[in-house]
């Protein structure tokens, strides 16, 4: 899924919402496999805080393709052997994968910083300085 930073951004599509409002309804406010996302205006930035609990930071990557931000996380694990020495009477906890893409067509990528704690990244994504508009004299032929 691709989401804008703002809710009225490039990436916003109107009839995004009707066409997931049935899953939404009955998965709750979020895909599953979906990281709940936090975005701030700080000024002369934007700071992201997704929740990804459970993940080590190894298993979390950034990509920036184009003027998308993408948030890929997954659990790395060996296959289980489900044999007679398993002491598990209940497993519920499942391994998984999240992958979300934001637009960030307004942020400076070079500028972006990433922190990870306590289950939380937390993103600095630094705004383009406007440009200012062009303004010379011409020559009169």
């Amino acid at each position: 899924m691709r989401y804008g930073l703002t809710p009225f951004g490039r990436g916003y599509d109107l009839f995004n919402i009707f066409n997931d409002m049935d899953k939404d309804f009955f998965s709750g406010a979020m895909p599953a496999n979906a990281c709940r996302t936090d975005i701030k205006d700080a000024g002369d930035k934007y700071v992201m805080e997704s929740e990804l609990p459970g993940f080590e930071k190894e298993d979390i990557t950034l990509d920036i393709n184009g003027t998308y931000l993408t948030i890929s996380a997954e659990h790395k694990t060996e296959t289980e052997n489900k044999d007679e020495e398993s002491k598990y009477i209940r497993k519920e906890r499942t391994y998984g994968s999240y992958k979300r893409s934001f637009d960030i067509s307004d942020v400076d990528a070079e500028g972006i910083a990433a922190e990870y704690k306590n289950g939380i990244l937390i993103i600095d994504l630094p705004k383009k300085k406007p440009e200012a508009p062009l303004a010379k004299r011409l020559e009169i032929k």
